[in-house]
């Protein structure tokens, strides 16, 4: 694959997943949200095994289980701590607590385990964009700052800058698709038991199981096959930023879709994540933040 090619992989793996809160707004009302994220992650496993299958089987020789645990956890993880945390403190300090923590953790964790500072357009175009997301979901509705939620949202954005850097890590060594279908996989068993404790019995419904699949399918078995082919040729805090068009997603699709209404600084919001995105694009196809050639993680065994 082309390198140049690779921040549009992750951009339009972002893009999918800013429709997920959309689509869950057609999901059922008894459809819990962290029941619907064990669920999509079930059935995004098992749509990436069958890919897998599909296109030659999987060899789990030499497979680097520590790494691939670690992977699976924090997006595990992920899940109940993002939707837990936007239930305690609402959708915009959730969503920007989470998603704009991610970039900077992710840097954090580059410098710490690989001792690599990220470049000067990587600064700029993160502050620009996570400016630029807190304009965008700040003004959407009333906050309420909860300790408890901050936390969790804190945790979810950690565990999102794990799951990146670890990812980066396998991508260099086994293809992109036997990654994430090991991955999800292994997620879906850590999630499995949310599923005895809410109530499944809307998946049974129409609207219910074509929700859940094309969650399962498109936001998770596609875009993440994206953004791990993506990993391969950018660094994991250049992927977690561009990502950030998640958001930016979400909020058009609200608009367009569900008929919200944003205000002029969320607009303001949207031009300087688009601005803070198309700068690291620039950068990361002049080089600066190109393939990485950086050590390795040693998470090996």
């Amino acid at each position: 694959m082309n390198g140049k090619l690779a921040p549009f992989f992750i951009l339009f793996a972002a893009v999918l997943w800013g429709t997920t809160g959309t689509a869950q707004t057609f999901a059922p009302e008894a459809a819990h949200p962290v029941a619907v994220g064990a669920a999509r992650l079930a059935v995004g496993g098992v749509f990436l095994l069958i890919l897998v299958f599909l296109t030659g089987g999987l060899s789990l020789t030499n497979w680097p289980l520590r790494a691939t645990f670690l992977a699976a956890l924090s997006m595990a993880l992920f899940q109940p701590l993002f939707f837990t945390a936007v239930t305690v403190t609402g959708v915009a300090i959730g969503t920007v607590v989470a998603i704009g923590s991610a970039p900077v953790l992710s840097g954090f964790l580059e410098w710490l385990f690989l001792k690599r500072l990220p470049s000067r357009i990587w600064w700029s175009s993160t502050f620009l964009s996570i400016l630029g997301c807190l304009m965008l979901f700040l003004n959407k509705d009333s906050v309420v700052v909860d300790p408890i939620g901050v936390l969790m949202a804190l945790g979810a954005g950690l565990s999102f800058a794990v799951y990146a850097i670890v990812s980066r890590d396998l991508a260099g060594k086994f293809p992109s698709l036997s990654i994430v279908a090991v991955v999800f996989t292994l997620s879906a068993v850590f999630l499995a038991p949310f599923m005895l404790v809410f109530d499944m019995t809307w998946v049974t419904d129409v609207r219910g199981w074509s929700i859940v699949l094309y969650l399962g399918v498109m936001t998770t078995g596609v875009a993440y096959i994206l953004f791990a082919r993506g990993l391969m040729h950018v660094s994991s805090s250049t992927a977690v930023t561009l990502a950030l068009a998640e958001p930016l997603t979400a909020a058009l699709f609200g608009v367009f879709l569900l008929g919200e209404n944003l205000n002029a600084t969320s607009w303001i919001g949207m031009v300087l994540l688009l601005l803070g995105i198309g700068l690291l694009i620039i950068g990361t196809n002049g080089g600066a933040n190109g393939t990485d050639n950086s050590p390795r993680l040693f998470f090996k065994a």
